[in-house]
Order: C-alpha cells, then sequence, then structure tokens
C-alpha cells in the first residue's frame, strides 16, 4: 500500500468520525495523519511491517502510538476496525455531502437516518421532490441554496484555488528537485498567470538531467513520487499523474536551450498564444513549444528565455500575470505596459484581527510579525458586536481595545528609540547578512486602531458614530444578509459609504472562490459612489476572497476609486497572503501608485481623510 492510499483512508475515516459527531480532537489526529504520510517521501508500508524498526513510524511528526498501530493494520489487511466500525453505519458517498455549502456534519447524519440520503444525486432529487421541507431547519429557503450549492459545487469541483495549487506544486518541486541534475523548476499554465483558481498543474522541469541522452532516468524519478494517486501517462520527456484530490499534474523536462519558448508557451492563456504566433508569422517565423524559428531556414531565432522571444517579436518583456490578450501585446509593442506592483512595494496592511475578536494571535505579536516581513505600518480591526460568533466588540470595547492597540504601538516607538525592539533587531540583522540597499529606519513602526464594522442589512453601522470618529482606520464590510435582492444590497452598501466616518469598503463582492457567488450588487453604481466620497475600496488578498477580482479592479481604477490591498490575516503567518493579493493587482495592470498603502504612514492617513 503506498502512502497516497494510505492518506486517503485516514482522511476518509476523519470525515466519516466527523459526520458521526465523533470528539474533535480525534478527528483532527487522523487529519493531521494523513498530512503527514503524503508528504513523506519513504513508503511506509516499508516501516509497518513486522520486522521494522516500532520506532520508526513514531519518529514522523503527527504519528503517535494509535495512529502507527492503524497505519500498520491498513497495510496488513487494507482496513482498520475502526473505519469498518463506520463503514458499517454510514457509505463513502456521503463524504462529498460535507463538500456542500450549510451541509455539517450533523446535517449529513440526520439526512441518512431520516431519508436514507448518502450521496449528491440522491440529495439532489429529494430537494426538488421537497422532500426536505419536512425536516428540521430545511424550509424552501434552505432548499434553494442547496440546489444552487450543488449546482456550482458540480461546476467548480475540478477547479483549485490559487493558494491550494500552488502548495502543490511547492510540495512536488521539493521531491523532483531530490533527483541530482534538476536546476529549475517553474509552474507554468494559469497558476503561473495568477488566476485566482486552476483547473491543472503544469510544472516545466530544466537542469542537465533533463537533456535528451539522460531524461530518462528523471522521468522514471517523477513517474515514482510518493504522492502520485494515478500515472495517467509517462513520455520521453513528460509524465502525467493525477494527485489525491483528483488535480492533474503534468510536468515537462526540457533541454536548457528550448526552456524559454517552452515557457512561454506553456504560460500565456490561448487567445495571448495565438495573438503572438500570429505576429511571428507576419514577421517571417514561427512559434512553438521548442523555439522561435525563421520560416524560410528553420534557424532557431530564440529559444533560452521568454525575454529573447518577446524582444525578437519586436516586444517588450510581457509579465505573465498579464498574457491574457486584454492589450498587453499592443502595449508591449507601444512600449507602454505599465511598471506592475511588487510585494515590496506595499508599506502597511490596513485589515487582521486579533484575539480581541476571531484572531489567534496578540497585538503586538501580529505588530512583530509584520515588522518581521518589512512592513512599516498595521491597523488592528477586529470585528464588531452584530458578528457575536466572532467576540465582535461593542462601543465600549471597541474603544477600550484601541487604546491598548496605541499603547503597544507607542511601547515600540520607545524601544526604537533606544536602539532596541523588533523593529531594531530587524534592522541591525540585516546589516550583519549584507542585504542591498539598506536604510536605517526613518521613523518608528506604527500600529494605527481601527475595526471592522458591520454593515447592517439597511446600511447603517453596527458601532455608534461617535465610536468610530475615534478610530484611525475604519472597515466597513458586509457579514451577514448574503441573499438580499440586487436593488436592496445596492442602496446598502451606498448608504455605507456615505458615512463621513468610513474608510475602507471591505471585501466589497462578499465572494468567496469556488464557494460562494458575489452578492447581487450593481458595481457600476457603487464604485462611482465610493470615488465621489473618497472610501477606499478594498482589495481582500485573502486566497478565499480575492476580491475585488482582477476585472473589477481594474473598473474601480477606471472610476477613479482609491484602492488598497489588505490580508485580513487572522493569525501572524496569513500576512504572507498579501502575495496573492500582489498578483491580483499585477492581473488588473495597476502600479504601486494606484494604492494607497504603498504610501508613508502619513500621506496614507491624509489620502483617507473624509471631507
Amino acid at each position: 500500500m503506498d502512502n497516497i492510499t494510505l492518506a486517503r483512508l485516514l482522511d476518509e475515516t476523519a470525515a466519516l468520525l466527523e459526520i458521526d459527531a465523533g470528539d474533535p480532537f480525534r478527528i483532527r489526529s487522523y487529519r493531521r495523519a494523513a498530512e503527514a504520510v503524503e508528504q513523506q517521501t519513504t513508503q511506509l508500508a516499508t516501516l509497518a511491517t513486522v520486522d521494522a524498526d516500532p520506532k520508526a513510524l513514531l519518529a514522523i511528526p503527527g504519528i503517535g502510538k494509535g495512529m502507527a498501530a492503524n497505519i500498520r493494520d491498513l497495510v496488513a489487511t487494507g482496513t482498520m476496525p475502526l473505519r469498518e466500525e463506520l463503514l458499517q453505519r454510514y457509505k463513502p458517498t456521503m463524504l462529498e455531502l460535507l463538500r456542500l455549502p450549510g451541509m455539517g456534519p450533523k446535517t449529513v447524519a440526520m439526512l441518512y437516518s431520516a431519508l436514507s440520503i448518502s450521496d449528491i444525486d440522491a440529495l439532489e432529487e429529494a430537494a426538488k421532490r421537497g422532500d426536505l421541507l419536512t425536516l428540521p431547519r430545511m424550509g424552501q429557503k434552505f432548499t434553494d441554496k442547496l440546489l444552487k450549492g450543488i449546482e456550482d459545487y458540480r461546476k467548480n469541483s475540478s477547479r483549485f484555488r490559487i493558494d491550494v495549487a500552488r502548495e502543490h506544486a511547492e510540495r512536488i518541486s521539493e521531491l523532483i528537485r531530490l533527483f541530482p541534475g534538476i536546476e529549475t523548476i517553474t509552474p507554468a499554465g494559469s497558476l503561473r498567470r495568477g488566476r485566482e483558481s486552476v483547473g491543472d498543474l503544469d510544472l516545466l522541469v530544466t537542469g542537465p538531467a533533463c537533456e535528451p541522452d539522460v531524461v530518462a532516468a528523471a522521468v522514471e524519478h517523477v513517474a515514482s513520487l510518493p504522492l502520485i494517486d494515478k500515472l495517467l501517462a509517462k513520455g520521453q520527456n513528460k509524465v502525467s499523474f493525477t494527485l489525491r484530490n483528483n488535480l492533474q499534474v503534468d510536468v515537462r523536462l526540457l533541454p536548457r536551450a528550448s526552456y524559454g519558448a517552452a515557457l512561454q508557451y506553456f504560460t500565456g492563456s490561448k487567445m495571448h498564444n495565438v495573438a503572438l504566433r500570429q505576429r511571428a508569422i507576419k514577421r517571417g517565423l514561427t512559434l512553438s513549444e521548442y523555439a522561435l524559428l525563421r520560416l524560410e531556414d528553420n534557424v532557431v531565432v530564440a529559444s533560452a528565455t521568454e525575454q529573447e522571444i518577446y524582444n525578437a517579436l519586436d516586444l517588450d518583456y510581457i509579465p505573465p500575470e498579464l498574457r491574457e490578450n486584454r492589450g498587453e501585446i499592443e502595449a508591449a509593442a507601444n512600449h507602454t505596459l505599465p511598471t506592475l506592483i511588487v510585494r515590496g512595494d506595499v508599506r502597511g496592511d490596513l485589515h487582521m484581527h486579533t484575539t480581541e475578536s476571531d484572531g489567534n494571535n496578540s497585538i503586538r505579536e501580529m505588530a512583530e510579525a509584520a515588522i518581521a516581513r518589512g512592513l512599516e505600518y498595521i491597523a488592528i480591526t477586529d470585528h464588531s458586536k452584530n458578528l457575536a460568533m466572532t467576540h465582535g466588540m461593542d462601543d465600549e470595547r471597541t474603544l477600550a481595545h484601541a487604546r491598548r492597540i496605541r499603547e503597544v504601538s507607542d511601547e515600540l516607538a520607545r524601544e526604537f528609540a533606544a536602539g532596541r525592539g523588533p523593529q531594531w533587531e530587524r534592522y541591525e540583522e540585516r546589516l550583519r547578512n549584507n542585504e542591498p540597499d539598506i536604510q536605517k529606519p526613518a521613523i518608528p513602526f506604527r500600529i494605527l486602531a481601527g475595526i471592522e464594522v458591520d454593515i447592517l442589512l439597511d446600511g447603517s453601522l453596527d458601532l455608534a458614530d461617535e465610536t468610530l470618529a475615534q478610530l484611525d482606520i475604519v472597515v466597513a464590510s458586509v457579514h451577514s444578509g448574503f441573499n438580499q435582492p440586487g436593488e436592496e444590497m445596492t442602496a446598502r452598501m451606498l448608504r455605507a459609504v456615505e458615512n463621513p466616518h468610513v474608510h475602507i469598503l471591505g471585501h466589497p463582492t462578499g465572494r468567496k472562490v469556488l464557494q460562494r457567488e458575489p452578492y447581487k450588487i450593481d458595481l457600476a453604481q457603487m464604485l462611482p459612489a465610493a470615488a465621489r466620497f473618497g472610501v477606499a475600496v478594498e482589495h481582500n488578498a485573502s486566497p478565499a476572497r480575492l476580491d475585488l477580482s482582477d476585472l473589477h479592479l481594474r473598473l474601480a481604477k477606471e472610476h477613479g476609486c482609491k484602492l488598497v490591498v489588505n490580508t485580513d490575516a487572522h493569525a501572524t503567518n496569513e500576512l504572507d497572503q498579501i502575495d496573492y493579493g500582489i498578483v491580483q493587482l499585477r492581473r488588473a495592470w495597476l502600479s504601486a501608485a494606484d494604492l494607497l498603502n504603498t504610501r508613508p504612514v502619513d500621506e496614507l492617513l491624509i489620502s483617507l481623510r473624509r471631507a
């Protein structure tokens, strides 16, 4: 039994335990074990035999004595007692029901008990017949939402969010690099272009091991990777397979001489590549995944780098994020491509949460994590009271929290003035590492006191104006009433941006990638209104949201909106999600000058002031 099968069985057992309302700690232990098994490069079946060292499995993080015994059972018999016990009660097809909106483990168990529903097809039929209306908390509104969720699930089930695809690309790349002679591994396709979701994964590999006379050994190495679920194809220089989650991966091992041509070919969208090939033909050239050639004599004009190929076609280099045939070729020909924003341009993050509401870290911890990432300021914006499930704050708590935020900010400033503290330590560390262009920070790191205040159903805000007036940053967001008719939702948002204390409109359309459609809002009305009232519009960099989308960001710029990019981080490590936001801003053709939080903090605050 290989690792991928072991991981699947452990993960399915965790899901069955969820349906059975099992102990949450036990469920987490199975999920952790499944992740640990999937990441191992050694086949665990060899460590689970009778003759194997019993401590070998225990040396793997996430595998305790009980889980090691389960793995030995799975290797020896293909199953284990708990899994068999649960499968006698439930069917494997029920696991898929958990992926639908509103379908938690208790609901899945109830449907099975009351109506013997164990798969999506049966659920859809029951919903259409009206059978669900007889069950608790399943009225017509729930049924309609469920049917829409089934439709969306079928549409999106073969796609994967950008962060999921990137994580798999990194994990696969680590395993491929174990083979000697691999130099470069680059994701291509829609992942390299930064699409918010991808249908499959293309990895291009090069190095001495990929040259034609020796590539066969590297191909065999890729074809035997432990995380492969199904091997689809194995050719002279290509391996195709699927992972446990059905993500298809195509790995191409290429000689260095043609790497640039292949990278260009497998990165650009279909229409971008068609337009580029037409441009080549007009110049007596032909462009393929192998090279840019002269038609008359098949002499290679360019192939080693993408830069050479674009330049040979009389074009400036076109960044991957722009290769969607949206005018980038004409701009490259006219030397009018924008200088796209990069992560280092962002000076501050204006939307994050702490333990005061639903975050995992303290004010100081979030600040220190931001300093470590080179930021100059942040805003702490915990939730307001309407979100009771997140321990949202009322007016009194909000003002007390603001005082604590400012106290921590002042504390960091005093440490900086005394030549100590996290900001000073980071500066000295960069000096020790001889990093280029190091300058002593001119001003101390600053924490702005803010709030993410709920926009209520009628467009009023969840806290008093007198409270909001005392804060540095007010992010106004919708967290409820997603199904309002378009006219009502638009009026709700318009009333919110009219409030003189609102600085930023948070995740403006409410969509969740591959999970929830945007609410019905007329952006043609809302964006001009935000621009008119001076309210900045957020691009929420969380890969679950990426809201506004790249196309809506371009529309916001056309309407003259102020823009900010924020992580909406609920833990220190989520501050790195800014990368996903930067990619979407680049896809929207945005430069550093288009964003307010690329400015110094005092300039930012002036820009956010409302007349």
